[in-house]
């Protein structure tokens, strides 16, 4: 019975099982989720309904979260604050079908932070689509609101639409973007091309996250052999959705017509010594301080290897003596969010007494 435990056979029972249970975790827990925002947004309905019909006002929402405390001392989700951001969400989605389907497949707090954060109907559905997709954590969905993901995403320069095949060549569009923003790292704008790679190599996680979901670094400087001389790749990364290797070129001047000559020399060498035939064709992205769009469409339109050119921005420089004084944007929203809700919560207890 002992080697029994120890087969192949009962590992694979045994893993087999382990996964249908967490499976089933995850689906009890989006269960419950959309249960959970689908109630939040009938609550926000009927009080919406109430204030249009009956002519109720702010403050008896003040009375509601209070009887509802008193009621459910156990449930946290009826203070006032969430009460409002019920009616609100309501009031942006009033559509049951998509909350279901769409808006009640993120968290709770997810969905307050694109109320808060995002006023365009299609912004805030494209948000929530790229959170179920990429399993955004709330932090991560703040940066990406923060850097303007939405406005950036597909408007690199390239000639994809040329030299790849469809689909691929509208999802490789979709992955690059324009400008990539590297406020995180502390560099003046005249830092050289090997400051900047070795910055972002320090902070691979984060230029990672810039990047997107499915990039897999693969190394800096990477060297390729061409008959018996060695060049060195700048970055090289591995796209697991587009199943393709993408080679990085970093510019720290504006973008020059003989950058696409160079890209184009180091792609076709990728594609011959390192692409599998399982690879798609190698993508390379000449990353440079600004761009001209006239000179980029005609540098790269006769180029048959798929290139696209994409600027980055960096932050000011702060002296160091004021380095860690300054307070973050997260702990100024925090404190102006605390600030407005003691006002208002001033202002209609004032209102209820009189």
């Amino acid at each position: 019975m002992a080697d029994l435990f120890k087969s192949e056979d009962y590992e694979t029972f045994l893993h087999g099982l382990k996964e249908r249970i967490r499976t089933a975790q995850v689906r009890a827990a989006l269960a419950v989720n959309r249960e959970l925002i689908l109630l939040y947004w009938q609550i926000g309905q009927d009080i919406l309904q109430r204030q249009r019909q009956q002519g109720w006002g702010a403050k008896v929402v003040i009375k509601l979260a209070k009887d509802l405390q008193n009621e459910f001392p156990a449930m946290k989700g009826f203070s006032r604050t969430n009460l409002l951001y019920m009616r609100a969400f309501a009031e942006a989605y009033p559509d049951e079908a998509i909350v279901q389907q769409v808006a009640g497949q993120i968290p709770w707090f997810h969905n307050c932070t694109l109320l808060d954060k995002v006023k365009d109907p299609q912004e805030r559905l494209w948000y929530i689509q790229k959170t179920i997709q990429q399993g955004w954590s709330r932090s991560v969905l703040i940066h990406q609101l923060e850097r303007g993901l939405y406005q950036r995403q597909g408007e690199a320069l390239t000639n994809f639409q040329t030299t790849l095949p469809q689909p691929q060549s509208d999802l490789a569009q979709q992955v690059l973007r324009d400008p990539y923003n590297f406020d995180f790292l502390s560099l003046g704008k005249e830092a050289q091309e090997r400051e900047l790679e070795n910055a972002l190599v320090k902070h691979i996680r984060e230029f990672l996250l810039e990047l997107g979901v499915g990039f897999a670094f693969v190394g800096s400087q990477f060297p390729i052999q061409v008959s018996g001389k060695e060049y060195r790749l700048d970055l090289l990364f591995y796209h697991f959705r587009l199943h393709c290797f993408v080679v990085i070129d970093l510019k720290t001047v504006d973008f020059e017509p003989e950058f696409s000559g160079k890209m184009n020399f180091y792609v076709s060498a990728v594609d011959d010594l390192m692409r599998s035939p399982q690879d798609n064709p190698t993508i390379g992205i000449v990353l440079c301080k600004t761009q001209d769009n006239t000179i980029v469409e005609y540098a790269l339109r006769d180029v048959n290897k798929p290139i696209g050119v994409s600027t980055y921005q960096l932050r000011d420089a702060l002296p160091e003596s004021l380095k860690g004084n300054l307070p973050t944007i997260e702990e100024l929203e925090t404190q102006l969010n605390v600030l407005t809700v003691e006002l208002e919560e001033d202002v209609d207890a004032s209102n209820l007494t009189s």
